[in-house]
């Protein structure tokens, strides 16, 4: 069973800005702080780009997990797919953020 959401976000900030911040492991690890999740293999700070791998480690519902995701579509600077590959989510963990 497929399922969807959306989420909708209005801020100043400028879409190039958006779009980096979207990316960037660094602020995901940094919003994440109450898991304990972080990059532990792949690309592990900076910004994440088409075709790259990051693997987390975290707790979620009381329980350590590993995930991987990898970036599967981009078009700079409206949308990319961030896939998972490996993990609780392997098989329904698609999501798509667009910036208009």
């Amino acid at each position: 069973m497929a399922v969807s959401f959306e989420c909708v976000t209005s801020t100043s900030r400028g879409m190039a800005e958006l779009f980096a911040l979207s990316r960037s492991i660094d602020t995901h690890t940094e919003s994440m702080a109450g898991s304990r999740e972080t990059a532990v293999a792949g690309v592990t700070s900076g910004l994440i780009e088409l075709g790259l791998e990051v693997s987390w480690r975290a707790w979620h519902f009381g329980l350590p997990l590993h995930m991987s995701s990898r970036i599967t579509a981009m078009e700079v600077p409206t949308r990319f797919v961030d896939e998972q590959v490996k993990g609780p989510f392997q098989y329904s963990g698609l999501l798509t953020s667009r910036f208009n």
